[in-house]
């Protein structure tokens, strides 16, 4: 199975980007692609820029990589509640160029924060908007207060109720 991981977030240090790897290679004898949002950076979005310029090489190449992958693992980070600026712009421009441009694949939606709110807010907005661009949601996870539950030198989970949480969940992208 080829899986495409990534962190809807452009830091660096993501912790959000290290939920996702982790996940994704929970999946056995999976291929696992970790993106990093800055390989995708564009300009910020408007339709101006749009009708003069097109749809720019960043946003059809995120689009084609995520149809190479038999599944999708997000992780959300939360920036005033909702999405990161880097996210959304590259959410804005790929949606452009497909709205479908999950292409009906399955996804694991995650979201974490070193506090104990978990970004629950942008996993709420995520997940109810990935069926209108042609996302399979095979499920969802808020992990609050990333430090406490997350070894902090290899980024495995160290709490078992929510290491069980994100094995079933990884159970579903077969099914």
């Amino acid at each position: 199975m080829k899986i495409v991981a990534f962190a809807a977030s452009n830091s660096k240090q993501s912790i959000n980007k290290q939920l996702a790897r982790y996940t994704a290679n929970l999946v056995p004898n999976a291929q696992v692609n970790v993106l990093d949002l800055n390989d995708y950076e564009m300009p910020i979005y408007s339709s101006d820029r749009e009708t003069e310029s097109g749809i720019p090489a960043q946003a059809v190449d995120f689009f084609n990589t995520l149809g190479e992958a038999d599944a999708i693992v997000i992780s959300f980070a939360e920036h005033n509640g909702t999405y990161t600026a880097a996210y959304k712009n590259l959410f804005d421009w790929t949606s452009r160029h497909e709205r479908n441009f999950f292409q009906n694949k399955p996804v694991i939606m995650l979201a974490t924060s070193p506090g104990p709110g978990g970004a629950v807010n942008v996993l709420k907005t995520a997940t109810t908007s990935l069926p209108y661009f042609g996302g399979v949601l095979k499920g969802e996870l808020s992990v609050p207060s990333y430090y406490d539950n997350v070894d902090a030198q290899t980024h495995a989970v160290t709490n078992a109720d929510i290491n069980a949480q994100l094995h079933a969940l990884v159970e579903q992208l077969s099914r």
